[in-house]
């Protein structure tokens, strides 16, 4: 086991559930803002009870955990453990330590952004390192493997239905910004994930394979595949360099090539799902 990722590892998880909590706390909470997930239904019940909804949220990740013990075992990732104990234990340390009586601000729309963005950016980072907060994936992990339930679906579902009490429990403003928080946190998750993993596919034909791929296996630290190819049109003999690197490094990769290559024909595609070594993927 190397000691030093485990380490960076866990280290990148606990700053991104750090993020997650503040966002619920400080904007969240506060508002009201029930679109969803553990914690929208934690603000439901604070207003129904007496509890605090960090307490409940607290309270209902720890009946997830051992809910996902129980049915999942040893599938039951201990990131995802990690993380929903950091979670619900840092929620409640924030009431206790940074109780808050209302809204940071007077501007529900500006905190309805940091309500969305903050969570969602977090949780992205979580799901890119194979974690998540726990909550209602829980829930998903148990009925992916004892039913056939389309796991997405069955989640929105219960989603909506936390979205919709925000109507009844509290008033049609605040349930419309929920609706609105629920619509836009799957597409800033989508959106940060993508981003995270997103790369630069090379395909360039050229007369002058040896210069480019020597570029980028000594100056880039990356590998190429060659192939020879013809000419349609000129019958001239030619050669395809397919090769994967990062954003920053295809700037300088096309302008390389654009100085040392001229004649070359470049293609530049955008990939987020690059799967081998050196990338995110099984073998990263």
């Amino acid at each position: 086991m190397n000691i030093g990722k485990v380490v960076k590892e866990y280290t990148a998880l606990t700053v991104a559930t750090v993020i997650l909590d503040v966002g619920i706390y400080m904007f969240k909470f506060p508002n009201n803002f029930s679109f969803g997930g553990v914690s929208g239904l934690a603000i439901v019940l604070d207003r129904m009870f007496s509890l605090s909804a960090g307490q409940f949220n607290l309270a209902i990740n720890m009946g997830l955990v051992i809910l996902g013990f129980l049915f999942l075992g040893r599938r039951f990732g201990t990131k995802t453990v990690y993380v929903s104990l950091l979670s619900s234990v840092g929620l409640s340390a924030m009431e206790y330590f940074f109780p808050m009586s209302g809204p940071l601000t007077d501007q529900p729309m500006l905190e309805l952004v940091f309500a969305v963005v903050l969570p969602s950016c977090a949780t992205a980072l979580l799901f890119n390192m194979d974690a998540s907060s726990g909550g209602t994936d829980i829930i998903a992990m148990i009925l992916r493997k004892y039913t056939s339930v389309d796991i997405g679906v069955g989640l929105f579902i219960v989603d909506l239905a936390v979205c919709i009490s925000a109507f009844l429990v509290f008033d049609v403003k605040t349930g419309l910004y929920s609706f609105c928080g629920l619509m836009a946190k799957s597409l800033v998750i989508d959106g940060v994930i993508e981003n995270i993993n997103l790369c630069k596919f090379f395909t360039i034909i050229t007369d002058s394979p040896e210069l480019i791929c020597d570029y980028i296996h000594v100056e880039l630290n990356r590998s190429a595949t060659v192939t020879p190819a013809e000419g349609a049109y000129t019958g001239m003999k030619k050669y395809v360099i397919l090769s994967v690197v990062s954003r920053h490094q295809a700037v300088i990769l096309r302008n390389f090539i654009k100085k040392e290559a001229p004649g070359s024909f470049i293609m530049i595609t955008n990939s987020s799902e690059i799967i081998g070594k050196g990338f995110h993927g099984f073998y990263s």
